[in-house]
């Protein structure tokens, strides 16, 4: 296993830590629990994006642009549905 391989396990991983505190947040029965994993999904988001950062840097995770005309069309569809 390779650099890349281990961040990109990295990555899957810290981003399932990301579901089940979101989830945990949105479950939870009490002020001090749903505030206890919103601050631990806070944490673990930073650290993912550093890990996303770093692979970035190296050329291991490339996005791509998105279609400006798709967009607009998602905020129109998006936006409009919204308001009424």
């Amino acid at each position: 296993m390779n650099d890349r391989d281990l961040m990109e396990n990295m990555l899957l991983l810290e981003k399932g830590v990301c579901d089940l505190y979101m989830h945990g947040a949105i479950e939870s029965s009490s002020n001090d629990v749903h505030r206890t994993f919103t601050d631990s999904l806070g944490t673990a988001l930073g650290i993912q994006e550093q890990i996303y950062s770093k692979m970035e840097a190296k050329g291991w995770y490339q996005t791509q642009q998105a279609d400006q005309s798709k967009l607009s069309s998602l905020k129109m569809k998006f936006g409009s549905s919204s308001q009424g």
